[in-house]
C-alpha cells in the first residue's frame, strides 16, 4: 500500500520527531539553513510570478514547490519541529527531554533564519543591481508587504497583536498537516499532494508564517521598507513565532496524538 493507517503515521510522526531530537546539532543546523534558504527562494518566487501575471493566487498555487523540495531532501523547518519534537516529549520517548526539545527547535529556528538571510541579501543585489539603481517593481512590493504587515498590524494596537497571532496559528495549522500528511503516502506523488494542499492554502489565505518571515522582512529592510528591526519583531516574528507553535501543536499535533495514539492504547488497556 501507499497509504498509511492514521495510527501507523501518527507513530511514524512520533518516531521522525524523537530521531530529529537526537540529530547531531551541527548536521539539524545544516538541514535546517537549507530548509529556509529553498523556502525564501519560493516566496520570491510566488511574489514575482503573482506580480508577472497580475493575479496573486497564481502565486498562491505556485509556492508549494518549495516547500516540497525541501522536505523531500530531508531538510527541516521550525513550523513543523513545532509539532514533530513536543510529541516525542509527550510520548515519553527514552533520551527525550524538555531541554532536547527546547535546543532542537532554538537550532532549527536559527538555522532557518540565517538560511532565509542569506536569500534576502542575495535577492536584494538582484532588485538593485547591486545597490546601484532603483529598487524593481518585484522589490518594491516586498518592502511594502514589509511596512503593511507590521506598522499595519502596530495601528491597530492589541487588535493588531491579536490578528497576527491568530493568523500565525492558522498558517500553522496548515503547514504541519502538510508535514503530517506527507508521512500519510510513501511515494513521493502522494507526498506532493499531500503538503500541496494545505501550504497553498495558507499563502493564498496570506496567513503568517514564521520563516516566511525571515525572509520578507529583512528583505524589505535592506530595500527601504518604512518600518523598523523593533516593528518587525515586535509586531510580527515574536507573535508569529508563537502563533505557529501553538497552531501546530494544538490544531494538529495534539489531536492526532489523542485521537490515534493514546485513544488506541487505552482501548486496549
Amino acid at each position: 500500500m501507499s497509504y498509511y493507517e492514521p495510527r501507523i503515521f501518527v507513530e511514524k510522526i512520533i518516531d521522525v520527531g524523537e530521531e530529529k531530537i537526537l540529530l547531531n546539532p551541527r548536521i539539524l543546523f545544516i538541514r535546517a539553513f537549507m530548509a529556509g534558504a529553498i523556502l525564501a527562494i519560493s516566496a520570491v518566487f510566488a511574489i514575482t510570478v503573482g506580480v508577472q501575471t497580475g493575479f496573486p493566487i497564481v502565486g498562491a498555487v505556485l509556492f508549494p514547490v518549495g516547500f516540497c523540495i525541501l522536505y523531500l531532501m530531508g531538510f527541516d523547518l521550525v513550523t513543523g519541529m513545532f509539532v514533530l519534537a513536543p510529541l516525542a516529549w509527550l510520548d515519553r520517548r527514552p533520551d527525550i527531554t524538555l531541554g532536547g526539545v527546547t535546543r532542537t527547535i532554538a537550532t532549527t529556528f536559527i538555522g532557518n533564519f540565517l538560511g532565509a538571510l542569506l536569500i534576502a541579501f542575495l535577492t536584494s543585489v538582484i532588485f538593485t543591481y547591486g545597490y546601484t539603481a532603483e529598487v524593481s517593481h518585484v522589490g518594491e512590493i516586498i518592502a511594502n508587504i514589509g511596512k503593511n504587515r507590521t506598522v499595519g498590524y502596530k495601528e491597530h494596537g492589541i487588535g493588531g497583536m491579536m490578528t497576527i497571532f491568530i493568523r500565525g496559528a492558522l498558517c500553522n495549522w496548515m503547514v504541519s498537516l502538510g508535514v503530517v500528511g506527507a508521512m500519510i503516502s510513501t511515494s513521493v506523488s502522494g507526498k506532493v499532494i499531500a503538503m500541496w494542499m494545505p501550504i497553498m492554502l495558507f499563502f493564498a489565505m496570506t496567513f503568517e508564517h514564521s520563516v516566511v518571515n525571515m525572509y520578507l522582512f529583512p528583505t524589505a529592510l535592506m530595500l527601504g521598507g518604512d518600518f523598523s528591526v523593533l516593528d518587525y519583531l515586535i509586531w510580527n516574528e515574536i507573535p508569529v513565532v508563537l502563533g505557529n507553535l501553538v497552531g501546530g501543536l494544538a490544531l494538529t499535533g495534539l489531536p492526532l496524538f489523542a485521537v490515534h495514539l493514546r485513544s488506541g492504547a487505552l482501548s486496549k488497556a
